[in-house]
């Protein structure tokens, strides 16, 4: 029960908490104006290219652990099966 008040707690506080971090968007967007007005477009890709990264990462780290899950489910429910009598 402690550790439920403990991780409610963390969890709320986590939500109010909040940090600045606008600067790198404007400096990447001047970055990428910049190039791009001097003809220069491969930083504008590869910004894309890191975007992308980003966008996949999450979900492929929530794709792999539903995996695991599904796995783990699956053999505690072969375990409790014995000669097709199920509990």
């Amino acid at each position: 029960m402690k550790r439920l008040k403990r991780g409610v707690f963390l969890a709320i506080a986590f939500l109010f908490i909040q940090v600045s971090a606008f600067a790198q968007c404007a400096m990447c967007r001047a970055t990428v104006e910049n190039n791009v007005s001097n003809g220069d477009t491969t930083v504008g890709a590869g910004l894309n290219m890191g975007i992308l990264y980003l966008l996949a990462a999450p979900y492929t780290i929530a794709l792999i652990i539903g995996l695991l899950w599904y796995k783990n489910a699956k053999k505690r429910k072969t375990r409790y099966v014995f000669h097709g009598d199920k509990f």
